[in-house]
């Protein structure tokens, strides 16, 4: 199966997403959607799974978890958008982590770029896409893809879609 993953839109949705994830099975978002339409072309594209962000309105909290777990491939999955990062995770992600650690913990929130191992956490991958907004200090919008079947991630790819504020 082959994943697109963004987060932090911030109500901008840059159309080259659409080329990118043409050949993605699901699109995951972790947080900070914004404006409904961006969720609504997001679901009309792929199959869909987000949860909501701190700047969310309450149609997007009630629209979508705060944390979203699933397996997938035989993957524990877990995406919230504040999370942290390793190994400074925050109270509430260490909660859930001590209940069970997923293989792979994606969050948003930083704008930060980030995918790393964990070996406090059973190598546990931890995945920030950074952001694709217009919104935030990041420079370079940025999203990710990649693939996973049988309990195996793999094919890591960051698509950079050039600076915040041009498209």
């Amino acid at each position: 199966m082959r994943i697109g993953l963004l987060s932090d839109t911030h109500s901008f949705l840059d159309p080259r997403v659409f080329d990118h994830f043409s050949q993605c099975d699901e699109v995951w978002h972790a947080g900070d959607i914004g404006d409904a339409a961006v969720a609504d072309a997001l679901e009309k594209f792929k199959p869909f799974r987000a949860v909501y962000g701190n700047i969310d309105s309450r149609e997007m909290q009630n629209r979508y978890p705060e944390d979203l777990r699933f397996s997938c491939e035989g993957i524990d999955v877990l995406i919230t958008h504040i999370g942290g990062a390793p190994p400074n995770y925050n109270p509430r992600a260490k909660k859930l982590f001590r209940e069970k650690t997923p293989k792979l913990f994606i969050c948003g929130h930083s704008h930060i770029l980030r995918i790393k191992k964990d070996p406090a956490y059973h190598d546990m991958l931890y995945l920030n896409p950074g952001a694709c907004g217009n919104h935030g200090f990041h420079m370079m919008k940025t999203i990710v893809r990649f693939d996973v079947s049988k309990g195996v991630i793999s094919n890591m790819e960051v698509i950079e879609l050039g600076k915040r504020g041009v498209l």
